[in-house]
């Protein structure tokens, strides 16, 4: 039954059955037979299917209403349960953007589960609007984000700062220098993250901050991933602007070379999300302890 009105909450806040299917990896038809089974249940719709938007019936409303409350039950049981037991177990479910998702939380995670051997935790990646979205619908308990995120129903709180660095190969004509211009830029070929992309937006925010639009550059590619970016860069395809977290290793063997801008530093917010009615899990509360104390500079050294 938890499953079922996770799910139910999921489509009534997207408003949206193929939404909800990518947020909860289920295919469309299994949402829907999941929703059937409620209002079989319950004898009723759930949902007006006429619009475009999947909206709630009268019903729906009074469901959703309750359907929060329980879920938030299921969690208070658990936590309470742990704590009379004093065994902390139990799974946690954690959204996060590309970069922190991708390079920072695998190493806290390692360490997590080495001290707490009994908790299961799963990671998904998305952007920012996708991870809200999880957080909304209940289907993860902590959300991490690129970037401030300021809504009513979110607690948001600063993590760590990421700075943006310019990346070349080894073998580039700046790859001895420890600064450049960001007019430099303009004449050299220019890798872009896709248009969307917490990254992208933030470089485009420094650059239009500094009279460079997107027009002004050489722009060679636009690829999907960091990932994508670092490999492009180091067969000589054009330089580019990523997080220091995303080049820690390929910097250390010496692939990729970090510049500094001489204009200013391009920082941004590493930021831990949760929703402000949801009840955490001992589980929950002992990742964020380990999150808010994890030595995330020695990941640099």
């Amino acid at each position: 039954m938890e499953h079922k009105l996770k799910v139910f909450c999921t489509v009534a806040e997207t408003k949206s059955f193929s939404k909800t299917s990518e947020i909860i990896h289920l295919t469309q038809p299994a949402v829907s037979l999941q929703i059937q089974a409620l209002e079989e249940k319950y004898e009723t719709k759930l949902f007006d299917r006429s619009s475009s938007k999947v909206n709630l019936t009268p019903a729906g409303e009074v469901l959703y209403k309750y359907a929060k409350d329980i879920l938030a039950l299921y969690a208070s049981a658990e936590k309470v349960i742990s704590e009379m037991t004093g065994l902390v177990k139990g799974s946690i479910t954690i959204g996060a953007g590309s970069t922190i998702g991708n390079y920072l939380i695998p190493s806290v995670i390692t360490d997590f589960r080495k001290a707490h051997p009994k908790i299961k935790v799963h990671l998904l990646i998305g952007n920012t609007q996708k991870v809200i979205e999880l957080l909304n619908s209940g289907n993860i308990n902590i959300g991490f984000v690129e970037g401030d995120v300021k809504r009513h129903k979110m607690f948001s709180e600063k993590l760590i700062s990421d700075e943006l660095l310019v990346i070349v190969p080894s073998y580039h004509q700046w790859a001895q220098r420890k600064e450049i211009s960001v007019t430099e830029l303009i004449g050299e070929p220019f890798i872009f993250r896709e248009a969307g992309s917490s990254t992208r937006q933030t470089i485009e925010k420094f650059l239009s901050k500094h009279g460079i639009t997107t027009q002004d550059m050489k722009v060679s590619m636009v690829l999907g991933s960091t990932e994508a970016i670092k490999d492009a860069v180091e067969n000589g395809l054009g330089v580019s602007i990523i997080s220091q977290w995303a080049a820690r290793k390929e910097s250390k063997y010496g692939t990729l070379h970090l510049i500094n801008l001489k204009e200013e530093k391009i920082v941004r917010n590493f930021s831990l999300l949760i929703y402000k009615n949801s009840v955490s899990t001992h589980a929950v509360d002992e990742f964020l302890t380990c999150m808010r104390v994890y030595p995330f500079e020695e990941l640099l050294s």
